[in-house]
């Protein structure tokens, strides 16, 4: 019994010691603090994240991109504080983590390049947060334009937007997703999200944090699960971020996602079409694989913006403007460590943005007429 009390207290010593080596200098590192949501419920359905907090944000085990961020009194990621109070005019950008944009200053951002050029005459909020699809893009409309007064709306639309507006394929805790309520229609459903006691614990801990969001250790965990379990999975090839297999069940649903987010934007968010721009995101390098040409990303950006065109939507395909930056000389749009857009992938989507009708409607009025 003493002997195997005292193995069992020099295991937990020798485990205490190492986690503190390891703790210790983690802290004097720029290990990534995340943004930690909010809790999503009756009484804050809207997903955000923590207010009015200085984040530091990085990316991979060597610290390969580092960030300093804000998240603002509203609990979205922007240098501004935002106002219901502000006469001027209000240009809103939703997205996911390529509007949240963690990995980017915030002045080389879409949405801080747009600012810049739209200031002081005008304002340019955003609204997005990884992960988030079009079925989320409905509910941050909604609040741009009731809570702040929107009059114009940006939305960035990727290629994982599609299928995960689904339930049925994917759900982010505190988002809102397409459900089937009647018989062919879609209707959203929010899914309501608790911060958890991990989450205390990973916010107090540098080698916590280091693990989760540096490493993503727990992803790695879930994706090897689903492997043991989908072994066929580990044959996905990927285009636009998202499994490029053109499954048919897959793509008719995503079809209807679309179908029920340009309705929605009209009937639950309350805008116009002649309000919105949308801009697409392409495969940004010309391609001669055909593989890549009948992807499910190349199809589903297709038939976006025909659709939303065809319902009096303004839509921009970014690649023509991509490959037209490409012929000034070789560049690149991505961080070489991390698939989103750099700060030269934000100004072509700004320089796109800047070009629309709807943001010369916007601009319309002021004195501010430079370029971002």
């Amino acid at each position: 019994m003493r002997a195997a009390l005292f193995a069992t207290i020099s295991v937990l010593l020798g485990t205490a010691v190492g986690l503190t080596l390891l703790e210790v200098p983690l802290r004097f590192l720029p290990v990534s603090e995340g943004l930690m949501a909010e809790p999503v419920n009756d009484s804050s359905p809207v997903f955000r994240f923590t207010p009015n907090r200085n984040v530091v944000w990085s990316r991979g085990w060597d610290f390969a991109i580092v960030n300093r961020l804000r998240v603002n009194n509203a609990g979205y990621v922007n240098d501004q504080d935002y106002s219901a109070d502000d006469a001027r005019p209000l240009l809103a950008v939703v997205g996911d983590s390529y509007v949240e944009a963690p990995m980017v200053p915030y002045q080389e951002t879409v949405q801080g390049r747009l600012a810049s050029a739209s200031a002081p005459h005008a304002r340019v909020y955003s609204f997005g947060a990884s992960g988030a699809p079009l079925s989320q893009y409905v509910i941050w409309a909604r609040e741009a334009r009731q809570r702040w007064n929107a009059q114009a709306l940006v939305v960035v639309v990727v290629g994982n937007d599609f299928d995960e507006s689904l339930a049925a394929y994917k759900v982010g805790p505190g988002f809102h997703h397409y459900v089937v309520r009647l018989p062919g229609r879609l209707e959203l459903q929010r899914f309501d999200y608790q911060p958890g006691l991990l989450r205390s614990a990973v916010r107090h801990s540098a080698l916590a944090r280091y693990l989760v969001f540096n490493l993503h250790a727990l992803e790695y965990l879930r994706e090897a699960s689903s492997l043991l379990r989908f072994p066929a999975a580990l044959a996905n090839t990927y285009v636009g971020n998202t499994a490029a297999a053109l499954d048919p069940e897959r793509l008719r649903q995503s079809e209807e996602a679309v179908r029920a987010f340009l309705r929605d934007l009209v009937a639950v968010a309350g805008w116009k079409p002649a309000q919105v721009l949308f801009v697409v995101d392409g495969l940004r390098y010309p391609q001669s694989d055909p593989a890549i040409a009948g992807s499910y990303f190349v199809r589903m950006r297709g038939f976006f913006i025909d659709e939303a065109r065809r319902a009096g939507y303004e839509a921009i395909d970014l690649d023509p403007h991509f490959i037209s930056r490409l012929k000034q000389g070789t560049v690149q749009f991505e961080h070489v460590s991390d698939a989103h857009w750099n700060g030269l992938g934000h100004s072509v989507a700004a320089g796109a943005v800047a070009s629309s009708s709807l943001f010369a409607s916007f601009a319309r009025g002021t004195s501010s007429t430079s370029r971002p």
